[in-house]
């Protein structure tokens, strides 16, 4: 009688732990899955604003660990707006939708993208120097004008690349998302559909072009326009 007790309580011992052991992961499971939800945009399935974020610290992070090139390309729809008044709010989401997958052809394994604003992209490229950054902030520029869509929509794109960094640097993720902002402004300003390279500017140098935002700090290095690929 006393050993058949025994079997039983073992028995019922090892359902308890099965049971709370794939309660436990089925949990786990879902809180992966809220975190990641947490970080995606619902209409494009990339990378939201703080899943952005976080993947620029981890990669500057990596950068400055490891000593090899990071750039980063802001992408700005050209005149989105139009579609939205002509078309209606439903034309603009499809739109945004087209536009995100026609990013996602151009993009390595590694290459992290995000729609960081209502009609901003951004895409976060690890171990890409400047020459590199150009070609793929062309091909997506291309990629885009060349989506089949209803509507025609090009795109500017402001790209920095970080050459490493060292103890001594102060270049953070805001200074190189202000850096990347102000290439993407100069790729307006020459008429839009338009690509522009600015180096990172410094902590020093955004305080400086906080008290004088009409001037860059910096200047425009020259584009690698050889390195296009059309």
């Amino acid at each position: 009688m006393g050993s058949r007790r025994y079997t039983y309580g073992l028995a019922g011992g090892v359902l308890s732990a099965l049971i709370f052991t794939t309660f436990g992961y089925f949990l786990g499971r879902k809180a992966d899955e809220l975190a990641e939800r947490a970080e995606t945009d619902g209409l494009t399935g990339l990378y939201n604003a703080r899943g952005f974020e976080i993947r620029m610290a981890e990669e500057i992070a990596r950068t400055a660990r490891y000593h090899a090139p990071l750039s980063l390309l802001l992408i700005d729809l050209d005149r989105l707006k139009a579609i939205n008044d002509r078309h209606g709010h439903y034309a603009g989401q499809t739109a945004l939708r087209e536009v995100a997958a026609a990013i996602r052809t151009e993009l390595r394994a590694s290459d992290i993208a995000a729609r960081w604003g209502g009609d901003e992209f951004a895409v976060i490229a690890p171990n890409t120097t400047q020459g590199a950054a150009w070609v793929m902030a062309e091909r997506i520029r291309h990629a885009i004008s060349n989506a089949k869509m209803k509507w025609t929509l090009t795109a500017s794109i402001g790209i920095t690349t970080l050459d490493g960094l060292d103890s001594e640097s102060d270049v953070d993720a805001e200074t190189l998302m202000r850096s990347a902002d102000a290439a993407l402004y100069e790729a307006k300003h020459r008429g839009r559909n338009n690509v522009a390279m600015a180096r990172p500017m410094t902590r020093q140098e955004a305080q400086r072009a906080d008290e004088q935002p009409s001037e860059l700090p910096f200047e425009i290095p020259d584009e690698p326009k050889s390195l296009v690929s059309h």
